[in-house]
């Protein structure tokens, strides 16, 4: 008689052990899961406040050889002025990866040629934006010589930039991030030069771009 009711009893230990064995089944997958597909190098990064990505580098070497600038420093101008992010627009009307507003789109594409068929909405295409955005950057940089004037003239134009230079309130022989910097009259454009070398020391720092060749 014991023993028969010790067998009524059993469904009750055996519903237990089935749910312990349910529980472990599941957290078993959820260890072993397939992990979630990593983004295409294409697609908008979540955030780049403290990283240091080469996102676009097929297009970013590309330009960076035909206009003889520095990766590093193309990828520290994308990184400030965008984030990364090729569709922005800023409230001024710049657009795509490095933020061109839409008198220097005309004005780029004159010194290119002006037979591209591209249009402003083209800004906001990747491969476009960075080449005439480096195409910008080399002219600076030939026109001033430096990382921290080409990042002024960049953020604030050329010719306010040559404007302070001619009349002393700059001195090109000593203006960098270490000396001289604060006698730029725009505090704005002081933190965007700062932000922007700094992020290209940080680029020359990686791995991938250690010995590379600098330019100053």
């Amino acid at each position: 008689m014991s023993n028969k009711l010790a067998k009524k009893e059993n469904p009750t230990g055996l519903v237990v052990f089935i749910v312990i064995m349910l529980i472990i089944g599941i957290g078993l997958l959820i260890i072993f899961r397939e992990p979630p597909e990593q983004p295409q190098m294409s697609e908008q990064p979540a955030k780049t406040y403290f990283t240091y990505p080469t996102y676009y580098k097929e297009y970013v070497m590309q330009s960076a050889e035909e206009f003889g600038v520095d990766p590093c420093y193309i990828y520290a101008v994308i990184r400030t002025e965008s984030s990364f992010v090729e569709d922005a627009e800023s409230n001024v009307g710049a657009r795509g990866l490095m933020q061109i507003m839409p008198d220097a789109f005309d004005w780029i594409q004159y010194r290119l040629g002006g037979d591209d068929g591209l249009t402003f909405d083209d800004m906001y295409t990747a491969e476009y934006n960075i080449r005439y955005g480096t195409y910008l950057l080399s002219y600076l940089y030939n026109d001033f010589g430096s990382y921290e004037l080409t990042s002024a003239a960049y953020h604030q134009g050329m010719n306010a930039v040559q404007a302070w230079i001619d009349d002393g309130t700059i001195d090109p022989e000593h203006f960098n991030i270490d000396e001289g910097i604060d006698a730029m009259p725009s505090d704005v454009t002081k933190d965007y030069i700062y932000k922007v070398v700094k992020t290209y020391r940080k680029y020359k720092g990686l791995p991938e771009f250690n010995g590379g060749n600098e330019n100053e």
